[in-house]
């Protein structure tokens, strides 16, 4: 007579939900089809799914998708980088530190008389003044994203409690 073994197998959830660290491989597009960012080949983006590491219509959108799938996702102003508010401002350049290396393109962040971040992109910069101005890049820009999702995992709970994915060796604040 045989003897018969039997195993308890943990289904396998290989769908996206929260808690999964998701590694994407992606194309973002903007209107008239023009590449506004990618992925680069063996660089793709890890991300802790519903810890809105990501812009909300896109986490929205690729809730229960699986490893290997590839979707396309348009995302709304609202849903993505938010409407424009404001407009953009020279300011004086002596209102920066002086050994600052600024650049086009990169955020900074002011504090109001009440300690309030204020976050702002300078977009550009001449010897005498910076212009900052209120609105991410790409706020008011509907966004076309094309994804595949490469990997799917369980996050840790280390991972859950600061709120991103954590790379190989685990993480070190800086």
């Amino acid at each position: 007579m045989r003897e018969v073994c039997h195993l308890r197998v943990k289904p396998m959830n290989d769908k996206i939900t929260a808690n999964k660290v998701v590694t994407l491989a992606y194309t973002l597009r903007d209107d008239s089809g023009e590449i506004i960012d990618r992925s680069s080949d063996g660089s793709p983006l890890l991300y802790l799914h519903g810890a809105m590491n990501i812009v909300p219509g896109l986490e929205e959108q690729l809730e229960g998708v699986g490893k290997g799938e590839t979707i396309k996702a348009t995302v709304s102003p609202e849903k993505g980088y938010g409407p424009r508010v404001g407009e953009a401002q020279e300011v004086p350049r002596h209102l920066f530190p002086a050994d600052a290396e600024l650049a086009a393109g990169m955020q900074v962040v002011a504090h109001d008389d009440q300690g309030r971040q204020i976050p702002f992109f300078i977009t550009g910069i001449t010897e005498e003044t910076i212009t900052v101005d209120p609105n991410h890049p790409l706020a008011g820009e509907t966004l076309h994203f094309e994804v595949t999702v490469e990997a799917l995992r369980d996050a840790t709970d280390e991972e859950i409690e600061h709120g991103h994915p954590h790379g190989p060796g685990g993480h070190h604040h800086h």
